[in-house]
């Protein structure tokens, strides 16, 4: 079993930027991709950005040109740099360690973007 702990949410005005890490321990031989997911009220959980063993990278049509994901498999990091944030990206944003066959989350950390 993975653990994986969030860091960096907060309130940020529009235009600010901030970064998410996620630092996984445990069983992350079989990780297959790593990725960040938000939920907003109301809403369901999405796929922000994603970045496989072989650093190939996706992103949400959203967030392209403002979120950048880098993962680093000697720190079994994963961090999610978001910039020009608006108010639509106010969610919990949560981590993700996809094994294929399964997936395992962390606990989650909140982001509002508000003046």
């Amino acid at each position: 079993q993975v653990q994986l702990v969030e860091s960096g949410g907060g309130l940020v005005q529009p235009g600010g930027s901030l970064r998410l890490s996620c630092k996984a321990s445990g069983s992350i031989v079989d990780i297959y991709a790593m990725g960040w997911f938000r939920q907003a009220p109301g809403k369901q959980r999405d796929l922000v950005a994603s970045v496989t063993n072989a650093k190939t990278t996706n992103y949400a049509d959203s967030v392209k040109g403002r979120f950048t994901i880098s993962r680093d498999n000697t720190k079994n990091t994963v961090d999610l740099q978001m910039n020009s944030l608006k108010p639509e990206d106010t969610a919990v944003y949560y981590c993700c360690a996809d094994y294929v066959v399964s997936a395992e989350w962390g606990q989650g950390t909140q982001v509002t973007v508000s003046s």
